[in-house]
């Protein structure tokens, strides 16, 4: 295994989970270098230290999953109300502050007085359900990314305070996993070093010590900190490289074909779970792309980095707001606008990603149409390759198959023959008769297999 392949790979997908935090590009990355500082200072063993390196890439792994509760509940954008309460000085309080000030944002004023008399009333309730879905989903991620339980359990007491005043299970002192002790420390530190330097994060770390903090890690990074040089590298362009470099040689993992198959199906995941309209969709989107990819002749190599973008096509969803993802009616053109934006999002998540450079172009292109009516560059021709044609096609066809928020699924044959209007306009003819035998193959024979689709 190349040395820190794997932390180069964490590191990119990383920046989508602070996406889906509504957090800056790197915010997972310089709580890593925080952190691992932190675990020297206290002398840490080398393999906890390897695990506390992937909980602190990964402590927002389950992000997404709450994202469209938090709309719904709230009437607000889930993005600009998971930023918002990171800072204040009770997570997702019941009362006043974060309800007040968020709560029906996007709305009319008696909708935001109801749904903040609601936040109000059932606040302790609503932020334990979203903080359990939160941790229950990023354990789960983190164990099927082949991370140890400790990793998992850390990641889901991430929330949970030194006092017992934490979430979702109220632990306290000894009781919170140690990684998810300084992974909290590490990610306050962040938020309030990027807004305010040095002074407004250890302000905010003195402020918590003994409520959030285990005071023992407060006083230990309060050492660490008092380095000269130790402020400089959160603000240095090759930050990132830093803390790839930090990733400890104990306990690594073999990153092959196979895995990276595994961590490109469960950030796909992530994304679809930003909302219930998506549930799923990366998944099927995978397989009608490998179904067409296979008709048309692809060579083995070569469909198996295709499934993968195909995974990943809406990574960039993580940071579009659940007020345009759920909307109940047609988006309207600023809408519309900042919902495209999503392509521009993946494309720059997974060009940070050396595995998936190479299909950084076709994942950009799954929105373009033949004839030059497409987003966002408005390709036309032979411009868009075959590849992209073809993820273009399965995304459509499960598009329109599927329920959406303003309109119902269609059947099968309806969907084809919708599409069929579309062929040489929007779609590729030789994709589309691709698509037509794979879905009648799946229709009357045995769907196809993990091991055949890797054939």
């Amino acid at each position: 295994m190349q040395q820190h392949q794997l932390a180069e790979l964490m590191c990119g997908f990383s920046h989508a989970l602070d996406l889906a935090e509504g957090q800056p590009a790197g915010h997972a990355v310089r709580c890593a270098y925080l952190g691992m500082h932190l675990a020297r200072a206290i002398d840490l063993a080398p393999a906890d230290q390897w695990e506390l390196y992937y909980t602190l890439l990964l402590k927002d792994l389950g992000g997404s999953s709450n994202a469209a509760r938090i709309h719904d509940v709230f009437l607000s954008d889930d993005l600009r109300f998971k930023r918002k309460a990171k800072r204040f000085a009770d997570h997702l309080p019941p009362a006043a502050q974060l309800a007040l000030s968020q709560t029906g944002a996007r709305v009319g004023l008696l909708a935001r007085v109801r749904a903040t008399l609601r936040a109000m009333r059932q606040g302790d309730a609503i932020a334990h359900a979203l903080t359990q879905t939160r941790g229950e989903r990023g354990a789960e991620w983190a164990r099927q990314l082949r991370f140890s339980d400790k990793v998992g359990r850390a990641i889901h007491a991430l929330e949970e305070h030194w006092n017992g005043t934490g979430k979702p299970d109220g632990l306290a002192a000894q009781q919170i996993p140690l990684y998810a002790r300084i992974a909290l420390i590490a990610q306050v530190v962040e938020i309030f070093h990027h807004e305010g330097g040095p002074q407004a994060a250890m302000h905010a770390l003195r402020d918590r010590r003994a409520t959030w903090f285990d005071p023992h890690l407060v006083d230990a990074f309060e050492r660490a900190a008092s380095r000269p040089d130790f402020w400089a590298p959160l603000t240095a362009p090759d930050v990132i490289a830093q803390v790839i470099a930090l990733e400890p040689a104990a306990g690594a993992l073999a990153l092959d074909d196979d895995y990276l198959d595994e961590i490109t199906a469960v950030f796909g995941q992530i994304a679809d779970a930003k909302s219930a309209c998506t549930a799923g969709h990366s998944a099927r989107v995978g397989l009608y792309t490998d179904l067409i990819a296979a008709q048309c002749g692809l060579p083995a190599e070569r469909r198996r980095g295709l499934r993968r973008a195909a995974l990943l096509h809406d990574l960039g969803m993580l940071g579009i707001s659940n007020a345009l993802l759920d909307k109940a009616g047609p988006l309207d053109d600023r809408e519309r606008t900042a919902m495209q934006l999503h392509v521009q999002l993946t494309e720059h998540l997974l060009a940070r990603i050396g595995a998936f450079a190479d299909w950084v172009t076709v994942v950009g292109a799954h929105h373009e149409w033949l004839d030059g009516s497409g987003y966002p560059r408005g390709l036309r021709g032979d411009a868009i390759t075959l590849e992209a044609r073809i993820l273009t096609t399965a995304d459509l066809f499960d598009a329109i198959s599927t329920d959406r928020p303003h309109r119902p699924g269609l059947s099968v044959e309806q969907t084809l023959a919708n599409m069929r209007a579309l062929v040489d306009v929007q779609i590729d003819p030789r994709c589309y008769a691709a698509l037509c035998t794979a879905v009648e193959r799946l229709n009357h024979g045995a769907p196809p297999t993990a091991a055949s689709l890797a054939a």
